[in-house]
């Protein structure tokens, strides 16, 4: 189940002036708490040792960190819900649909239709639960200035849909740098809850990261804050039963000879964060062609899908 305690002012015992006293000293985030030592939060805010083993112990709990049986693993894993692409073949190579409380990635070069994936996702998650969607609302988080409106408009009226409803269901928002881009997911954890948002796109994760620290000699500072917004997402989708979905570019690997030469952009830190990675390549005409890289409890495969004016579908056989 979803937690309540979505931040430290939340948790049982915290009154305003210890809360402020954990924030002055760092401990802005439930997990920041969660791994701390009682004897280093103490020193750190000036609290009693046992008020701090306290306030650890209930982090810990509203994080659900504990041990858990394979079974209990097996109930959670079978809540999770799923949203459709529009596609049959890209549902079934997903395993259903786009999970809730995971991360999937599309990637691929420009055209092969990861912005189009994120409009069509935006539009059936809205749809009843008996035609693949939550009955639920999204945020489109924009860093490349590719979506468009004209689009969900397109796909909402192929769906029996009424556009300007649909639309209003359609959080979106035009970030201006990578900080802006971690500041927005930061406000999710209070607007999610509040209306019902049950899909998070960003589109693209890794555009501002590049363009603001290029070169090896800042390699090390980007992957720490790209580490921390993966891990805002990780938490935002576990903790509220969300769907996180996310585009990345590919650059060219000029050592590959044999293969595929292109790979995602962003290193080591994000082939470890999502839990679905698809890559996406253009076919012929408006073809489309995914295939699974990397999903702990999915086979690899592929699917081949259409980009219509209705939006995605499967090709006509």
């Amino acid at each position: 189940m979803p937690q309540k305690v979505k931040s430290i002012t939340d948790l049982p015992g915290i009154g305003p002036s210890t809360a402020s006293k954990l924030m002055d000293a760092g401990y802005t985030t439930l997990e920041a708490i969660a791994v701390a030592t009682p004897q280093e939060l103490a020193a750190s805010t000036g609290i009693p040792l046992s008020t701090a083993q306290k306030i650890i112990r209930a982090a810990r709990e509203a994080l659900d960190i504990r041990f858990k049986t394979a079974k209990e693993i097996k109930e959670e894993r079978l809540s999770i819900r799923k949203i459709t692409t529009g596609s049959r073949n890209l549902d079934g190579l997903l395993g259903g649909g786009v999970e809730t409380r995971t991360i999937t990635e599309f990637f691929g070069e420009f055209g092969t239709g990861k912005t189009q994936i994120c409009h069509q996702l935006s539009v059936n998650v809205q749809l009843p639960q008996d035609r693949g969607g939550l009955e639920a609302k999204a945020v489109y988080i924009d860093t490349e200035g590719t979506f468009r409106w004209e689009r969900i408009e397109s796909m909402a009226r192929a769906l029996g849909l009424d556009p300007d409803k649909v639309m209003e269901n359609i959080f979106y928002i035009r970030v201006i740098n990578s900080d802006h881009q971690i500041a927005v997911v930061d406000e999710l954890f209070k607007l999610v809850p509040e209306h019902n948002i049950k899909l998070v796109i960003v589109d693209s994760i890794m555009g501002y990261f590049r363009a603001e620290y290029p070169g090896r000699e800042n390699l090390a500072i980007r992957q720490q804050k790209l580490n921390k917004h993966l891990h805002q997402l990780m938490r935002l989708a576990e903790i509220y039963d969300v769907a996180v979905v996310i585009t990345n570019q590919v650059m060219a690997r000029p050592d590959v000879f044999y293969g595929d030469p292109t790979q995602p952009v962003g290193g080591h830190v994000l082939y470890h964060a999502p839990g679905i990675r698809v890559q996406l390549r253009k076919s012929r005409g408006n073809k489309r062609i995914a295939r699974i890289v990397d999903a702990p409890h999915l086979p690899e495969g592929e699917a081949v899908f259409v980009i219509t004016e209705w939006g995605i579908r499967d090709p006509e056989e």
